[in-house]
Order: C-alpha cells, then sequence, then structure tokens
C-alpha cells in the first residue's frame, strides 16, 4: 500500500494532508525521514513515527484506557471533558468510539474500538462479558448487603431481581463485584437497593482482561494502550 494511503487510513487526514506529512519531513520509517509519499509499503505489522509518537498500522484498532474521573463518555459531552480527549487525535479521526459507557465519575478500564462488531459483541446483553468494580461504600458493609447482592435486589423500574455474579466484602467499606447486566448506573443502582450508598466506583475488568493481574500493561491514570490478539482472546472475541 502506498504511504499516503496507509497514513490516511490511520487518521492523519486526507491523502494531499498526508503527502503533505511525508514531504515536509514529518513521518519517519525505522528511524529514518520517510522522502517519496508514494512508496510502496507491506502494512502488515507496519510502524512509522510522527512526532514523538511511534505509531502502527492496524485495519482495526482495539484500546484500553485508564479512564480518570471528570470525564463524559460522549463526543458531545454536557457538563465535562469528553474521554475522547485523553486519546491521540487520529485515533478520534478515525472514529473509534468507547465500548460502553463508565459514569462521569467513575474510574478504570475503558475500552474504544473502530470495530463495529467488536463494539457490538462487547456491549451485547446476550453475550452477556462480565464487568469486574470495585466499589468504596458511604457506610459500613453488612453481609446482609452481600447476601442481598448475590440472591437479587429489585430495581424500581424492573420487573425481576438482578444479582451479582459475584460479590465480597473487599474492606469495611469496600465490596468488589461482578456483573454481566450493562444497565445505567447499574452497580450504584444494586448496592443502594442492598442498602447501602456508592461514594467511588471503579472497574478493573472486563471479561478476563483485567488491569490488576499482568493480562494488560501497566497503566497510569489517563494512558492507553493498544489491544493485541491476546487481550481480544480473553474478551472472547476473534476479528
Amino acid at each position: 500500500m502506498q504511504l499516503d494511503r496507509i497514513l490516511q487510513s490511520q487518521g492523519f487526514g486526507s491523502r494531499k494532508e498526508c503527502r503533505a506529512l511525508v514531504r515536509d519531513g514529518e513521518v519517519k520509517i525505522g528511524g529514518v525521514v520517510a522522502t517519496d509519499p508514494f512508496a510502496e509499503y507491506d502494512e502488515n505489522g507496519f510502524t512509522f513515527e510522527i512526532g514523538d509518537w511511534e505509531w502502527e498500522y492496524s485495519a482495526k484498532v482495539y484500546i484500553a484506557l485508564y479512564k480518570p474521573a471528570g470525564y463524559e463518555c460522549s463526543h458531545k459531552p454536557k457538563h465535562n471533558d469528553s474521554v475522547y480527549m485523553l486519546l491521540p487525535d487520529p485515533l478520534v479521526a478515525r472514529d473509534v468510539q468507547s465500548v460502553g459507557r463508565l459514569d462521569v465519575d467513575t474510574t478504570g478500564l475503558l475500552l474504544f474500538s473502530d470495530d463495529g462488531q467488536f463494539i457490538h459483541a462487547i456491549s451485547s446483553a446476550k453475550r452477556q462479558v462480565t464487568k469486574s468494580y470495585r466499589a468504596t461504600t458511604n457506610q459500613p458493609v453488612e453481609d446482609a448487603q452481600i447476601e442481598a447482592l448475590l440472591t437479587g435486589v429489585k430495581l424500581y423500574d424492573d420487573n425481576e431481581p438482578i444479582h451479582a455474579l459475584e460479590a465480597r466484602k473487599s474492606g469495611d467499606k469496600e465490596i468488589e463485584l461482578v456483573i454481566d447486566h450493562g444497565q445505567y448506573h447499574l452497580v450504584k443502582r444494586m448496592i443502594a437497593a442492598a442498602g447501602n450508598h456508592v461514594d467511588a466506583l471503579h472497574r478493573y475488568a472486563v471479561g478476563a482482561l483485567s488491569m490488576e493481574d499482568g493480562s494488560l500493561p501497566e497503566l497510569e491514570l489517563e494512558d492507553w494502550c493498544y489491544l493485541r490478539p491476546k487481550h481480544l482472546e480473553l474478551l472472547g472475541y476473534k476479528p
């Protein structure tokens, strides 16, 4: 594939803009400044540098972000900054979308992709991909609250009780729980229905992909990384 087409496909602008990047000496390949925007390259495994970033070609891109509090999962946020501000412009330009959402005050693992099938597969209620959370509660956690979360709590807008797949007390005011539903404010509402209140919420895993067991590179707040095939396998997805 021609270099200008590669750059365009990765979100670096129109073909004209990408040709200008090359001619202005902004693109390096293997540490060497590229000069020919029409040079042909095998895009599989192809890497290049623009500015301080090293990029790699991907027909579809899969991203994990450590979301901080204070960001809305929307391109048009109403009251806070957009979580897309935390991603490099080329990723936003190629129209990556968040896989589900985290509340503005919730931190933790948030996935992005421009692969619609992946987004649907991980978000779909039918597939029941699990999400693991750690909630800091306002009041000390009681055994009866854990039991209620496991056996099922009744939410005001649901006909049937909803239960956590796993729930345990992990601190005096801390609960870890695993769910396979994706309803609005679900963890907060479940804990409220069990008789407590969430002061802070952190998601540390989606499926078997966890921020805490070494399955992902160690991320600091606001950091992101590419998801590799081994990560997608942990999510039960094969492109």
